[in-house]
């Protein structure tokens, strides 16, 4: 396959991982003509259970990764903590339009940080830490409180340490040390709200971004996303720039999610990147003329990009393994709301065990006022009432 080619619908797309944004992912490209066939240890897994076909390998065994390149006619990614190996592999023998680079990148702390100054991105105060003399130093130089990461591996909360007291700092550098990997130290940003744009950007360098999200995290996983985002027009603007500038300087293919703090001040800082789909785009599926999973499709087979264009405002709130009793029950004796102002898409991922925290699927609440829907979500039981007053919280 040659770099740049068109991938006309027909086609089949390989997918590196298995799970809830695979299948979306799939949805989205089986409605437009292609097939799909996912690499994934998890057999029957969300992705497995709607592709044409499932390779039931661990991300790490070469032969099914060959197999993975015989089957495609392009492959993607679906979340960044996949082989590198394995990535460069498949780079080598087949057609990954999104390269090895982007996964090296985004896969490590560190050089993530790097790579968003490279862009003229801000990004908070942040120091390498090797030893626990350096992380008291650190912490001397940011105060309490703090955050302690490691490098590699931390998602939703993991591998991550909020130092509120130089107390901690001896235990939490030999707690997160175990992970046997680099360690950094964020400045805390006391921000207002947590925003994120999903970029897209195709072979040809086309770049298109969705509507900001306002996002509230609950125990440091995503609640919901509030779009439009209640921050004025110029910030919006800034964000989109700001996710614009970090796709092409990194040069991204497909998808690339950028999470950011907005400061009582007006500052906006860079806090990760994701680049596949992301949880916080589950809106757009239903919202948007175009859902990130169909831009991302296009963009990797190099088709023009869509409109990105809210149709109406929404709140996406996430369904966790805690929560799927309840909205089955509530989905029982009511199956809609009662305020016809409110029109509900449920979305479900399949996975066969509701595990508490385990992200299990999505309701997309449309709306012409974001009020009565957090009111909606509010009201159902389903969810705490505090999760939906947090509006300050830890960098993460």
């Amino acid at each position: 396959m040659k770099q740049g080619q068109v991938i006309l619908p027909g086609s089949t797309i390989g997918i590196l991982g298995g799970g809830q944004l695979g299948r979306m992912m799939t949805l989205a490209g089986r409605q437009m003509g292609y097939r799909f066939v996912t690499l994934d240890p998890v057999e029957d897994g969300p992705c497995g259970q709607v592709a044409d076909e499932q390779i039931v390998a661990n991300y790490d065994d070469f032969q099914a990764g060959e197999k993975l390149a015989e089957l495609s006619d392009v492959i993607t990614y679906e979340f960044e903590n996949v082989n590198a190996s394995v990535a460069d592999m498949l780079f080598n023998k087949s057609y990954v339009p999104q390269g090895s680079q982007l996964l090296y990148t985004t896969q490590h702390r560190l050089r993530e940080k790097i790579a968003i100054e490279a862009a003229n991105v801000p990004v908070a105060p942040y120091k390498e830490i090797k030893t626990e003399e350096e992380l008291s130093e650190a912490v001397e130089c940011f105060g309490v409180p703090c955050v302690l990461k490691t490098a590699v591996g931390g998602y939703d909360g993991k591998g991550q340490w909020v130092i509120r007291s130089k107390t901690e700092i001896s235990e939490a550098f030999n707690t997160l040390s175990k992970a046997k990997t680099n360690l950094v130290l964020e400045k805390f940003i006391h921000f207002e709200k947590e925003l994120s744009v999903v970029a897209a950007r195709n072979i040809e360098g086309h770049v298109s971004t969705f509507p900001v999200s306002e996002n509230v995290h609950v125990d440091n996983i995503l609640h919901t996303s509030i779009v439009p985002a209640r921050i004025n027009e110029n910030i919006q603007e800034r964000a989109r720039q700001l996710a614009t500038n970090i796709a092409e300087s990194l040069n991204v293919v497909g998808l690339i999610a950028v999470e950011m703090f907005y400061t009582k001040d007006g500052e906006l800082y860079v806090n990760e990147l994701a680049p596949r789909p992301h949880n916080s785009g589950h809106y757009t599926m239903d919202a948007c003329y175009t859902s990130q999973f169909e831009q991302h499709i296009r963009a990797v087979c190099n088709l023009p990009l869509q409109s990105t264009e809210l149709i109406c405002p929404v709140v996406m709130v996430n369904i966790l393994g805690e929560h799927v009793d309840p909205l089955l029950k509530w989905m029982k004796q009511n199956n809609q709301s009662s305020n016809k102002d409110l029109i509900l898409k449920v979305h479900l991922y399949g996975k066969k065990e509701a595990k508490v925290k385990r992200k299990m699927g999505h309701i997309n609440v449309l709306t012409s006022d974001i009020n009565q829907a957090l009111e909606w979500i509010d009201k159902t039981g389903i969810w705490e009432k505090k999760y939906l007053s947090k509006k300050e919280g830890v960098l993460l």
